[in-house]
């Protein structure tokens, strides 16, 4: 039984989270650490993502992996690169501000699929529309998602967070305070009202989109739904931050 954890580097908390949900499944826990050029519609978004190699080899050792892997360009696109398209899930919101976004992403991981031929893969649920594309795809590999894991003061841990200037974290904390608000609504329309309302109150968050989902299959909430999601993205500064969060506890049928 062989897991993998795939991971674009810069690891943190929340791979580590990841690292360890996968231990837990299996003695063989595999990292690998590629950041795909296919999923970033912006060269200079690539350019800048961070990298900390010798960093990410610690933490995921301390994590539990067995064996950290960086693949090289040609090792996962060794001839004429055949993109899988998201389909229509994939150009709405996330899909919709970064084009081939999702076709870059389902493509790599594909990929490492073919090449590491696991039994399990662990994600994040903070990417939930790639979570779910994701297990669309999967056909031979069990997916498995492990919770958003937050600092003290709630904001969702992102590689881009270091980006972000002290100041800045501190504007980002509005995202999980409008999700947490419109979680304890009784009602999908006053969950959808709360969560843009709040967002409303920090001017240095720009948002893209918040909008509550059907989780079975991403078309907008109704009181009928059985599982809800709220999904917010946005730009600080011109760095982009998603978060979401689960509606069920309180706006429910």
């Amino acid at each position: 039984m062989t897991v993998l954890v795939p991971t674009m580097g810069s690891l943190h908390r929340g791979h580590q989270a990841l690292i360890k949900r996968a231990r837990a499944l299996s003695k063989e826990v595999i990292v690998s650490i590629f950041v795909n050029p296919l999923q970033f519609e912006n060269k200079e978004d690539l350019e800048k993502y961070p990298r900390s190699p010798q960093l990410d080899i610690e933490l995921a050792t301390l994590a539990g992996a067995t064996e950290v892997w960086f693949p090289e360009y040609e090792d996962i696109y060794p001839g004429t690169i055949q993109t899988i398209s998201a389909g229509p899930i994939g150009s709405i919101l996330e899909g919709a501000s970064r084009p081939a976004h999702f076709d870059g992403v389902l493509t790599v991981v594909n990929r490492l699929f073919e090449m590491v031929k696991p039994t399990h893969a662990v994600f994040g649920e903070k990417d939930f529309q790639q979570l779910f594309l994701i297990k669309n795809i999967a056909k031979k590999v069990e997916i498995v998602s492990v919770p958003t894991v937050r600092n003290g003061s709630g904001l969702a841990l992102s590689s881009r967070n270091i980006r972000l200037s002290q100041i800045e974290q501190e504007s980002a904390i509005i995202i999980s305070k409008a999700l947490s608000a419109a979680a304890q609504e009784k009602s999908v329309a006053s969950a959808q009202r709360v969560l843009e309302q709040v967002l409303s109150e920090e001017k240095a968050f720009k948002k893209d989109y918040a909008v509550i989902i059907d989780e079975k299959n991403f078309s907008f909430a109704t009181q009928e739904s059985q599982k809800k999601r709220a999904l917010v993205a946005g730009w600080i500064n011109g760095i982009r931050l998603i978060d979401n969060m689960p509606m069920d506890s309180g706006a429910h049928a």
